[in-house]
């Protein structure tokens, strides 16, 4: 796995070129807007005066997986999401170029200040576009392209968990990781794995929807699109969940609503706790950016869920 430059010294001198060779036209005023784990995200005017935003990537290949994320994403929710219009790879730069959608990420602080009426209906109208993902469904769970386990459980455990794991441990004995967060996912590890496994149906997630990653109007908060899936998969619709209590998501109550709309399993909560602590260790073993209070966060929910758990078992 290469990890690129996608700093602004190296970036903004390849835009104007690349998306002259991938639309035939020019790119001026071209700003950075954001960033998240995996990439940088910026917004460029083309020469007939159209905007469009160009992502580059950490991690090469992955622009490739986020054009086929975004297209049948956007295929299955009435939720407007970026169109893709071309990716471009050298031994150096990892890019996808889409439409540029209007708003802000809810991750503004400013939004926060919005009446309570209004978070509400922002959080009824996320919950109900993915609810469109979730009801889409498919025999096998994993990959989009090669979905190919029979259980969630059996997928989650080899895929992510146990590869995982076992890296998180080389960190910690090299001094990279904390032993102490090691130690509590690994008896959250325990408590998850002695959970009876609930028969779920295979549906599409986006993986990645935390407020970064949702847009609304900045004066009424007014849901206007969804971007920046990230392994996007057919999974157990629980493991699209812990994103939304991700930062300040529950000042919105995305979680919440969720499960006002659908009836989750009995052990919902500790897992999807879970899950969020798991995803955040996870992104020191694949050129994600680490963010320590999310971390922080995270596994103090975690720890909130195993107390509750281990009373209620």
């Amino acid at each position: 796995m290469k990890i690129l430059d996608i700093s602004d010294k190296h970036l903004l001198p390849v835009f104007p070129k690349i998306v002259f060779e991938k639309l035939n036209k020019k790119a001026d005023k071209i700003k950075f807007i954001g960033g998240g784990s995996f990439g940088r995200v910026y917004k460029a005017v083309l020469s007939d005066g159209k905007t469009i935003a160009i992502k580059a990537y950490r991690v090469q290949g992955s622009q490739h997986e986020e054009a086929q994320q975004l297209n049948i994403l956007s295929e299955n929710t009435t939720v407007k999401m970026p169109e893709v219009l071309f990716t471009y790879e050298d031994a150096e730069t990892a890019v996808l170029a889409m439409t540029f959608v209007e708003g802000q990420n809810v991750l503004n602080p400013i939004f926060l200040l919005k009446s309570k009426s209004r978070k509400q209906k922002f959080a009824n109208d996320v919950v109900s576009g993915m609810l469109q993902w979730h009801s889409i469904t498919n025999e096998k769970f994993g990959s989009l392209s090669n979905p190919s386990y029979d259980s969630w459980y059996e997928y989650y455990k080899k895929e992510k968990q146990e590869p995982w794991l076992t890296a998180l441990k080389d960190l910690s004995e090299n001094g990279k990781f904390s032993k102490k967060k090691l130690q509590l996912l690994s008896e959250a590890t325990e408590l998850f794995n002695k959970l009876p496994e609930e028969k779920m149906k295979a549906v599409l997630i986006h993986s990645d929807l935390n407020i970064m990653n949702i847009m609304a109007d900045s004066k009424t908060l007014k849901l206007t699109a969804f971007i920046d899936p990230c392994t996007c998969m057919w999974a157990d619709r629980e493991y699209d969940l812990f994103q939304l209590r991700n930062m300040w998501g529950d000042a919105y109550g995305l979680y919440e609503v969720y499960k006002q709309k659908y009836k989750l399993s009995e052990y919902a909560d500790f897992r999807v706790a879970y899950y969020g602590a798991m995803n955040e260790a996870s992104c020191r073993l694949g050129g994600g950016l680490i963010m320590p209070l999310w971390e922080v966060l995270c596994n103090n929910r975690l720890k909130k869920e195993m107390k509750k758990l281990k009373e209620k078992m």
